[in-house]
């Protein structure tokens, strides 16, 4: 039975909102490619080795995206809650209720543990490794340590050139691709041009510490971005330079994480 003109266009429709629901992004996919891209600019040769060992030849750039995908299968169901941290408006990061099913931090820090154990066997390694590129992306990008009364900004509705749109989204993909129209690559080519004692000081701490940094920005966000706001040229333009810089960050932070475990 082939579909008739009005049912097959809605068919294409309800799909897009499948692939493109704010729920299961975090940065888009441009987003995640270039922190992952970053990150393996400054992989260690010894770290890109054994990586590339793990992921039989694949760079953590193509695994970059994998998990906002395999969050909604039900091998990987259980995975749905790590993407984010809920903090909400009378929360602080330290006291936040904590999500039983898991959240963020505690997937990267798991993540994390499992990879230095040295007791996983090369699939259960590659899966963690493939969970951890993507996790540090999220854990950079601020609508993820959002309100659990707002579904992270999903429910906080705002105008962005004249078009409704939550918030969330346009924290994850509409900034980014209103500034620039660049390849992942082309990003890291212009956003990754600091020097060895700033990436020092940026990659000091610990996914706890840049939990906690990434919070401080979505509350400020939160602060200066009303329901309802009107969001034009002048927001891109104040709001770009700190999406980029969240790249960065997110970028080099992954690989020194990546470095000290692949040692």
């Amino acid at each position: 039975m082939k579909p008739n003109r009005i049912t097959f266009p809605l068919i294409i429709l309800a799909l897009g909102m499948v692939v493109c629901s704010p729920d299961c992004r975090a940065w888009g996919q441009k987003g995640h490619d270039v922190t992952c891209a970053v990150a393996r600019k400054h992989l260690k040769k010894k770290a890109r080795k054994k990586i590339d060992r793990v992921l039989d030849g694949q760079s953590i750039v193509y695994w970059s995206n994998w998990l906002d995908n395999a969050s909604h299968t039900p091998e990987y169901a259980y995975t749905k809650t790590w993407h984010y941290k809920n903090i909400d408006a009378d929360e602080t990061y330290e006291n936040a209720v904590l999500n039983p099913d898991g959240d963020v931090l505690t997937a990267i820090q798991a993540q994390i543990a499992a990879l230095k154990s040295g007791t996983l066997d090369k699939e259960a390694e590659a899966l963690a490794l493939k969970m951890l590129v993507h996790l540090m992306g999220d854990l950079h990008c601020p609508m993820h340590m959002g309100h659990k009364s707002d579904r992270g900004g999903n429910r906080w509705q705002v105008q962005f050139f004249g078009n409704g749109k939550n918030l969330h989204g346009i924290w994850d993909s509409d900034i980014l691709e209103s500034a620039h129209k660049w390849t992942f690559s082309e990003w890291v080519e212009e956003i990754d041009t600091g020097g060895k004692p700033e990436y020092s000081e940026i990659v000091k701490g610990g996914p706890e510490d840049w939990g906690k940094e990434t919070y401080m920005l979505a509350t400020q966000i939160y602060e200066q971005t009303p329901v309802g706001s009107k969001l034009s040229y002048d927001n891109v333009a104040r709001w770009a330079p700190v999406i980029e810089r969240q790249l960065l960050k997110g970028g080099l932070r992954l690989a020194a994480v990546l470095n000290d475990i692949y040692r």
